[in-house]
């Protein structure tokens, strides 16, 4: 069957994953769950998208604003903390009145403010004055954090084209893109998965830093998984979501399980279960499992349903865990990061011990 699916290169993820999911079956202990699960919901939040009028996107962000707090307070995790929601915010559709609200839910301890960015035709020279305009615009709401007075952020690729991924160069352009990246302050991409779009890697279900030259077009391609013992403190960390080859309840037909929410394919119990048996986590702390989400939550209809009862269901499906021994925990994109660091440098107990481990909260969360 999978053989029969992947066709052209768009799918050329899949035989390695399988390759790899087979191993699992017969190393010892290898099928074994985590016993603490970090779920981080990591939106491309766009609020023109569409083309909409800017009296319409802020009425998109408004409505975050506005109904967030309301579902967040129905849900607790095993630290007591509600849901939190990364807000990766596209840097050309900056506009104050786009933003504050967010970092008025990041005051409010329900969310943190990251960066996404749409450009095409770029090279390093004209995409870092855009970054560090982006940066200095978040900057200006509190929502970016700082070590040593240096910005630290996470990022998330417009159009998945990170490092120049396209075989047309659309939607980039810099092959070193990670490597400006990392020189401007960001710790981790959050770009993937993506699949079935080309720009997908072939490296799935894992945590990674790339290997060789930074500099190099899809550089992000080759690396091997995080492991306790591994963090390197001279490039950026890759963090994706489950993906997988997988069946609906009730149909016999496999699909591509790549871990975005929407309003027509919304979180379910049968998607975490898949999500789960992924089992994303850094080599050798496989009881701290990695389960990162992502999704286009600015648009009405999928707002209506992050905000409304199918995203309610999610965290429901969530809590049952509890009844399985698992214990959940909220986190943000940043608070995911560190995490992993944590386990990279062999810290044990719980993950939530950890959020704030080498990068601080934003001023805006400490202040509000």
């Amino acid at each position: 069957m999978i053989g029969r699916l992947v066709t052209g290169d768009r799918l050329r993820w899949a035989l390695p994953w399988a390759a790899r999911r087979a191993a699992r079956w017969v190393a010892p202990g290898a099928r074994a769950r985590p016993r603490h699960l970090l779920v981080a919901l990591c939106d491309h939040f766009e609020p023109l998208h569409g083309g909409v009028p800017h009296a319409q996107g802020v009425a998109r962000v408004q409505a975050w604003r506005e109904r967030y707090p309301a579902l967040a307070a129905e849900f607790r995790d095993d630290d007591g903390r509600p849901p939190r929601h990364s807000f990766f915010f596209p840097g050309e559709q900056y506009h104050p009145a786009l933003v504050e609200p967010l970092a008025e839910l990041c005051a409010a301890g329900l969310a943190e403010v990251e960066v996404h960015l749409h450009h095409d035709g770029d090279t390093r020279a004209s995409l870092r004055p855009v970054l560090e305009q982006s940066l200095r615009d978040l900057a200006s709401h509190g929502v970016v954090p700082e070590v040593g007075g240096r910005p630290r952020w996470a990022f998330i690729h417009g159009n998945w084209a990170l490092a120049n991924a396209r075989r047309d160069g659309r939607w980039c352009g810099v092959d070193d893109e990670l490597d400006l990246l990392f020189e401007l302050g960001c710790y981790a991409d959050f770009t993937f998965p993506s699949s079935p779009d080309e720009c997908q890697p072939r490296q799935t279900n894992a945590l990674w830093y790339p290997e060789g030259d930074v500099r190099a077009r899809r550089a992000h391609e080759r690396g091997a998984p995080a492991s306790v013992g591994s963090r390197r403190d001279d490039r950026l960390l890759l963090v994706t979501g489950p993906v997988a080859l997988a069946r609906r309840p009730g149909s016999p037909r496999v699909r591509i399980e790549a871990s975005a929410l929407t309003a027509k394919d919304p979180g379910t119990e049968a998607r975490l279960r898949t999500w789960l048996d992924a089992h994303v986590h850094v080599q050798g702390r496989p009881e701290w499992g990695f389960v990162k989400l992502h999704t286009h939550g600015a648009p009405e209809r999928e707002a209506d349903s992050l905000l409304g009862a199918p995203q309610r269901g999610l965290h429901e499906a969530l809590a049952r865990l509890r009844g399985e021994g698992v214990s959940l925990h909220y986190v943000t994109a940043r608070e995911m990061f560190n995490v992993a660091l944590a386990a990279m440098d062999g810290l044990g107990g719980s993950p939530g011990d950890h959020r704030d481990y080498v990068v601080p909260p934003p001023s805006r969360a400490t202040s509000g």
